[in-house]
């Protein structure tokens, strides 16, 4: 019987002895060789595939964010050209609350959908909806998880998200600012000149934040921003080097993470402070993860 095969699939037939065709099947060798084959496409493949992922996910997270546009185009025509107030608006709500944020204020044109607040690249949240906490806020995976769930005054339902507004744009009533910082660094309405340079929705670690110019980066990706400045509720490895956002000019596009030092956030804001190249910072000054990405 040497010589015998394993007849594992149909390959031809050829004639025994007796002149009649039998069935010729594939040898273990020749299965062999073909799965190292499948094997070694497979590994040359799978990297260009996880990229082109990757890449699908951050074009459809700058989708998303133009589809924010409109829910923040239709507000503002609603309320006479002005954002929400923020956080703490004076006049008290039907609600019995004074929270204007945008997740509650745009509620009714988003209809509450946490698909909605979330970037396709940061959608497991720190809190599950039952209120069980994962512990993933301010570890490596901080950069790829979502805020929230968070169920907050007035909100419809318990949220979660991974995008932030940047509260500057807000238009808080007189003695709403933030953080007894000057009231006049608000922009309140989207029209104004420069809007194009100005985020106005980032992918963010929280829900809002109030960027200033010598706001420090944070020691590593996915730290929590405790202590260090409200930029570091942005700079999140989140699209290779780029996080997205949704500009005050209606306009959706990629921002490297040392190019948020460069942008507009407020009014008198400085984009040429200590950390940008025209304020003089090293490569050095940058923790070491940042260091890699380019210099603005």
């Amino acid at each position: 019987m040497s010589g015998h095969r394993v007849f594992t699939g149909r390959k031809g037939a050829i004639p025994n002895r007796a002149g009649k065709r039998v069935l010729r099947g594939f040898t273990l060798v020749e299965l062999l060789v073909v799965i190292a084959i499948i094997a070694l496409l497979m590994a040359i493949l799978m990297p260009a595939l996880q990229k082109v992922r990757k890449q699908a996910r951050i074009s459809a997270c700058l989708a998303k964010l133009k589809q924010w546009s409109l829910y923040f185009m239709m507000y503002v025509d609603e309320y006479d050209g002005r954002f929400m107030e923020g956080l703490n608006g004076t006049s008290r709500l039907p609600d019995g609350s004074n929270d204007r944020r945008w997740v509650k204020a745009l509620g009714p044109y988003f209809k509450w959908d946490s698909k909605m607040t979330c970037c396709p690249e940061a959608v497991k949240p720190w809190i599950t909806e039952t209120g069980e906490d994962l512990g993933l806020a301010g570890t490596h995976l901080g950069s790829t998880t979502a805020w929230g769930y968070y169920d907050r005054a007035g909100w419809f339902k318990r949220v979660k998200g991974s995008y932030g507004i940047n509260g500057w744009c807000n238009d808080p009533d007189p003695g709403g600012g933030h953080g007894g910082k000057p009231e006049d660094w608000h922009w309140r309405t989207p029209y104004t000149r420069g809007a194009g340079y100005v985020p106005l929705l980032v992918g963010a670690q929280r829900y809002n934040l109030w960027p200033e110019s010598m706001d420090e980066p944070l020691s590593y990706d996915g730290e929590y921003w405790s202590g260090y400045g409200h930029i570091a509720r942005t700079c999140l490895n989140r699209h290779a080097g780029f996080v997205n956002a949704l500009f005050m000019d209606w306009s959706a596009r990629k921002i490297g993470l040392k190019q948020l030092w460069t942008l507009k956030w407020h009014k008198t804001f400085n984009t040429a402070d200590i950390w940008t190249l025209a304020g003089g910072v090293r490569a050095g000054d940058w923790p070491k993860w940042l260091r890699r990405f380019p210099d603005y």
